[in-house]
Parts: C-alpha cells; sequence; structure tokens
C-alpha cells in the first residue's frame, strides 16, 4: 500500500484543526508530527493527541516548542528565536505521516515574512482543510483554498466540522465542484472513544 502524507491547516483558529489531526492520525495509523507548539508546552497539541490516539499513531518531536501562547513568529521573537524555512526537513518515517499547522495558512512564523503557507510548499504535501461553519466562514475558506491553488498546492480534503450547512457548502462547492469532502461531528465532549470512531467511519473515504 502506498503511503500517504498529508499537512493539515484550517481556515483559522479554533476550527476544530487537532481533534481532526487525531481522528486521521488513528485512521491512518500515521506519525503526527507538530513542527512548531507555541505555548500549553504542559498540554501541547502533540499530548493532547496522543492521549485520544490508540498505540497505531506514532509522533515526533516538535522541532520548536515556543513558550508563549501567540503567533509563532512573536513566541519566537520573546525566546530570543528566529526560525528559519531551512529548520525544517520532511520527516522520513515508515508508513503514512500527518504533519499539523497553527492556525490558518498565513500565520507568521518569522519576523521576516515567513507564513505556513511557504512550510506547507517547502514540504510539498497536499493539503486536509479544516472549516467549521460560522459567520464568515464561507469568506475564510473560499480565501484559504484561493491562496493554496494560487501557490500550486492541492487540497485533497476538505473536512467540514459540526453539522450540515447546505447553504454554506453549497456555494464553497460552487467554486470547487471536484473537492474530495469528509464531515465530522462536533462532539459533547472529545476523548477516545470519540476520535477512535470517527476515525473508523472515514477509514474508505480518503
Amino acid at each position: 500500500m502506498d503511503k500517504k502524507s498529508y499537512f493539515i491547516t484550517g481556515i483559522g483558529t479554533d476550527v476544530g484543526k487537532t481533534v481532526v489531526s487525531a481522528i486521521f492520525a488513528e485512521s491512518l495509523c500515521a506519525t503526527y508530527w507538530k513542527p512548531v507548539q507555541a505555548g500549553d508546552l504542559d498540554f501541547s497539541d502533540t499530548l493532547k493527541i496522543k492521549a485520544y490516539c490508540s498505540e497505531n499513531v506514532s509522533f515526533l518531536l516538535e522541532r520548536y516548542r515556543l513558550n508563549t501562547p501567540a503567533s509563532p513568529h512573536l513566541a519566537a521573537k520573546l525566546d530570543g528565536i528566529e526560525i528559519q524555512l531551512s529548520d525544517f526537513e520532511l520527516p522520513q518515517v515508515d508508513g503514512n505521516l500527518l504533519i499539523e499547522g497553527a492556525g490558518g495558512l498565513l500565520v507568521p512564523i518569522n519576523e521576516k515574512g515567513l507564513l505556513y503557507i511557504d512550510l506547507i510548499q517547502h514540504f510539498n504535501l497536499p493539503v486536509i482543510l479544516v472549516s467549521r461553519h460560522y459567520l464568515g466562514s464561507i469568506n475564510h475558506t473560499l480565501l484559504s483554498l484561493e491562496a493554496l491553488k494560487n501557490r500550486n498546492i492541492n487540497v485533497e480534503i476538505i473536512v467540514f466540522v459540526g453539522d450540515e450547512n447546505t447553504a454554506t457548502e453549497s456555494i464553497i462547492l460552487t467554486h470547487y465542484p471536484n473537492q474530495k469532502v469528509i464531515r465530522i461531528p462536533l462532539a459533547e465532549e472529545v476523548n477516545s472513544e470519540f476520535v477512535r470512531n470517527q476515525a473508523t467511519i472515514i477509514q474508505n473515504q480518503f
């Protein structure tokens, strides 16, 4: 079976990207990697996903662990670090690989203009774009899709988090009619049972 590698990003913050990452990591039995963690080092995204996933998921250490919960460019500056694109190499792993970004595509990584979309392009990986319905999400989703298209970055899947919103989704898919879509519901409580159940449901959808 061919190995699969994806970069998971969102249309913004708080759209469910880390939970979606856990579900896909579990479904793919993947190695998970968060290149930059800014703040919450005692309960990082890596630690959250470890708590949600089974032993079928492997983990890599973050390239940077920054102390301040802020945009990576600011968190790095406060730690006296300047992050460079050359600091990152695509990990070579046995099996599937899942890389999670931070926030959205244009989140700055350093003060010289390096953005997360540059890191995605550097890795040359297809994207899983996480979208969640709220007032303004059509704009944010289409802007994200346009930015990726302009960089010739393939969007493998859009994940819509939460209940179906036909009015919103139909407009987005009017512009991208061939886009593969996966839906993940909101959970009353995010735990390992929810993550593993959803991983099973999406198993054959990508």
